[in-house]
């Protein structure tokens, strides 16, 4: 894979912290030499979304031990214009990557592995099946390592969802990203009725088959919603029986003109109302603030959530 790239979605001073025209709740914990070095080389063959995606917490979940790794490709099917993943045409499937995405998890020493992916609606089957082989290979290789995964919409097969929740995944995660008013600004390709259709289809499937599932989603803010949208966007969500959601701030990827461009920076204080709010309604676990990411303390959510379930 070679040298990781230092490439965030807002320039940073050598001690991580940013420089003008970001506010000062915003800040990014670079990642040592010494962790990328070694990141690196257990990673070598696969990519991240700590990385395609310019992540700014790629030096505090590196530093835990712990990645988001990206299947199927770095070239996506779908151009989001809030994306800063590459859009273009995919390269075939990669038929030794399940097994070297269960070595890299074995090697990393994880308990807590969370999978993401490209859009590849090139695919017939949008790449159910390569999600159920890179799952069973987690499994057989680390056996005690919870997945969490995080999907595409799967153009809203349920055949396609329901081959993915059978494979065992502890989290079955998709994201809607923004409020229903400015989907078609920001996912052009995608659509928040089939969002919904996912998430419900994943927590109806495993529900009827006695699949232990948990179910999550995650939005972005600063891309021109109001406060209330958001919080019925959550409602919506809740409805559907999602129980985990993150709730970030969206910021422009570098040097990507044809991107969004930021709205506005939410105050920390208006993530925290949200995060308040959420909890009060019913989700059992909640992560929101300025630099959260749909991965963001994954593990603990999950625990956060079982918690939360087996006290009723």
């Amino acid at each position: 894979m070679g040298r990781l790239r230092r490439r965030y979605h807002f320039p940073v001073s050598e001690s991580g912290t940013p420089t003008k025209n970001r506010p000062g709740w915003i800040r990014v914990r670079r990642l040592d030499l010494a962790t990328e070095e070694q990141v690196s080389q257990t990673l070598s063959g696969l990519a991240t979304v700590c990385q395609s995606a310019n992540c700014p917490n790629i030096g505090d979940c590196w530093g835990r031990g712990t990645a988001t790794f990206m299947v199927m490709g770095d070239k996506c099917t779908r151009a989001c214009r809030f994306c800063n993943v590459d859009f273009g045409k995919p390269e075939p499937l990669n038929p030794h990557e399940p097994e070297q995405l269960a070595q890299s998890v074995k090697e990393l020493g994880l308990k807590f592995a969370v999978v993401t992916c490209v859009d590849r609606d090139d695919l017939a089957d949008s790449g159910s099946q390569h999600w159920v082989d890179c799952i069973d290979a987690v499994h057989r290789v680390a056996a005690d390592v919870k997945i969490e995964v995080l999907t595409g919409d799967f153009k809203g097969s349920e055949t396609d969802i329901a081959r993915v929740v059978r494979s065992g995944p502890e989290v079955f995660a998709h994201n809607v990203e923004t409020i229903p008013r400015l989907q078609g600004r920001v996912r052009h390709k995608a659509r928040w009725e089939t969002s919904l259709r996912v998430l419900r289809l994943a927590r109806e499937i495993a529900a009827a088959e006695g699949i232990p599932l948990v179910t999550k989603s995650g939005v972005m803010l600063g891309l021109g919603e109001t406060f209330y949208e958001v919080q019925e966007a959550m409602h919506l969500l809740l409805d559907e029986g999602v129980e985990i959601l993150t709730i970030g701030q969206y910021l422009k990827p570098m040097d990507r003109p044809d991107k969004l461009s930021v709205e506005r920076f939410v105050e920390p204080q208006e993530f925290d109302r949200l995060r308040d709010y959420g909890m009060q309604i019913g989700f059992a676990g909640i992560a929101s603030g300025p630099l959260v990411r749909s991965s963001y303390r994954a593990e603990t959510l999950y625990d956060q959530a079982l918690a939360r379930k087996a006290a009723g």
